[in-house]
């Protein structure tokens, strides 16, 4: 499947930051331009997998006047691509990502807080977090997007299900409406691994890292309960596994092999135009009373490279592109997918954001939003944690062990950043 915005959303996806061996190529993309010097930018984006972006981008790259900017598209591990770059290159000068705290440490990323100074406010406090480091901003938030549960209406109607508000309550109607050939949920061919780590942590009112991403937020009793629950999903015969295709497309909830899928807001047109209205959506439900719904945020934003050797000159196309020009901004979130803006004004004047399961979407967002794991959530915290759970849910594990084995690594990892 081609890489999409969806990508980095994912529990595996969030952290994969880890050392790439693949060359990043001979040319510099240096040679003379307009503007800034003769200055030429290299931009990089990862290889979305909606129709027309790639032509937007390097519409939007050739309509700035002031710098010659190309436009550079990179399929297959677009994060472990950028970690290479940032290392040893001075390309690109401009790129996509969700900045991680060794990269400030490290001196690779140009802080970027001046060029939102006056519109700091309009930008969504996700999207911010996604790209804060110790107070600075390193990225200029481009758009957001959101995972829910969908649900299709007249097969909980005909089981007499009720949408599920707690996660027993989502246990108890996935069995239910297992029957036939039709599975009552769909988290992916991985059993959940791989998206519900975070929810199932928010459902119980818990996080990756709290006290100003101090402190472990899962050392605590109720997150291995959390956890547990995700091998009740996987040994109890309801989930949908081995489906033609993973949990970021929705054609097994199309094509009525599940009567719930946990997946993308980007799906919303795909499913509206294939179910008409029989569908509607949810937060990931609460663990219990003490605990609360919950969807994920991932956001990217557009850094830039310290190394470059052309920082002002990328500053400013930055600033341009990614705050001045909220037209294409708009565009760019809605007009290929579906997708959230990066700031509260634009979501207001985005029409398809405004009704039926993309407006719950959205409040969702408002309402119950958190971030997968941020800039302070490492790779190695990540694996840990994505290891615990397959753990547990595949195997059987003790969810009590294995979550202190998860939060002693994650430990380890701030007592490296932090002292």
């Amino acid at each position: 499947m081609a890489h999409s915005r969806r990508s980095f959303i994912s529990l595996t996806g969030s952290a994969a930051v880890v050392a790439f061996a693949a060359a990043c190529g001979s040319n510099t993309g240096r040679g003379d331009g307009p503007g800034n010097g003769g200055a030429t930018l290299q931009q990089w984006y990862h290889a979305y997998g909606e129709d027309g972006v790639q032509e937007a981008v390097r519409k939007y790259a050739a309509a700035y006047s002031k710098a010659k900017v190309d436009v550079q598209w990179n399929p297959g591990d677009y994060d472990s691509k950028i970690v290479t770059a940032l290392q040893n290159s001075p390309v690109p000068d401009v790129f996509e990502a969700q900045v991680k705290i060794d990269w400030v440490r490290q001196n690779q990323v140009v802080a970027l807080d001046d060029l939102i100074a006056g519109v700091r406010d309009d930008f969504s406090q996700r999207v911010l977090e996604a790209q804060t480091v110790d107070g600075r901003i390193y990225g200029v938030p481009q758009s957001a997007d959101t995972q829910v549960l969908f649900y299709r209406k007249s097969m909980l109607q005909a089981a007499g299900v009720q949408p599920p508000q707690t996660v027993d309550e989502l246990i108890d109607a996935a069995k239910r409406l297992t029957k036939d050939k039709v599975k009552g949920l769909f988290v992916g061919n991985d059993g959940g691994v791989s998206v519900l780590g975070g929810p199932l942590l928010w459902s119980a009112g818990l996080d990756y890292l709290t006290d100003g991403n101090r402190k472990v937020g899962f050392d605590d009793p109720r997150a291995a309960v959390a956890f547990g629950k995700l091998r009740t999903l996987n040994a109890d015969g309801s989930l949908l596994l081995g489906a033609p295709s993973d949990w970021s497309d929705p054609a097994a909830f199309i094509d009525g092999l599940t009567a719930m899928q946990w997946t993308g807001l980007w799906n919303v047109p795909k499913i509206a135009a294939a179910l008409k209205d029989d569908f509607g959506v949810l937060a990931f439900p609460r663990l219990d009373g003490a605990g609360k719904p919950s969807v994920p945020v991932g956001a990217y934003g557009a850094c830039v490279n310290a190394k470059s050797k052309n920082v002002d000159a990328a500053r400013e196309f930055v600033k341009w592109l990614w705050v001045d020009q909220t037209d294409d901004q708009l565009k760019f979130a809605t007009k290929f997918g579906f997708h959230i803006p990066a700031r509260n004004s634009l979501i207001d004047r985005a029409d398809s954001l405004k009704a039926g399961p993309a407006a719950d979407a959205v409040r969702f967002v408002k309402e119950h939003s958190h971030l997968i794991g941020g800039p302070v959530w490492t790779s190695q915290s990540n694996t840990a944690l994505g290891d615990a759970l397959a753990k547990i849910a595949k195997e059987g594990a003790d969810p009590v062990q294995q979550t202190k084995q998860a939060v002693s690594v994650a430990q380890h990892e701030l007592k490296r950043l932090f002292g």
